[in-house]
């Protein structure tokens, strides 16, 4: 089984804006989920959303892990790997 090999860079954060796509609020776009970076903490929206700010913000910033935001899903997936990770990465 594959390992990711940045959890070293996972945070203890909390989503930028809880509840909301950061970039979708200040666009006035609209998101279908929402995924936090465990980096720096960003809340953006996943691949099914119009605008993909999750996605986006990995481009900008090379942050490689997210995790969903969901109520009940404890999953996270690395960018740079395209590996699912279950339960979510939590800081060490």
């Amino acid at each position: 089984m594959p390992e990711c090999k940045h959890l070293d860079q996972v945070r203890d954060v909390e989503p930028s804006t809880p509840g909301a796509c950061e970039d979708c609020l200040k666009s006035g776009g609209r998101w279908v989920h929402l995924r936090v970076c465990l980096i720096c903490g960003h809340a953006g929206c996943c691949d099914n959303s119009p605008n993909r700010h999750a996605t986006k913000h990995h481009h900008a910033t090379q942050h490689p892990l997210i995790a969903s935001m969901e109520p009940g899903e404890d999953w996270g997936y690395c960018y740079p790997e395209d590996l699912f990770i279950e339960p979510a990465p939590r800081a060490r």
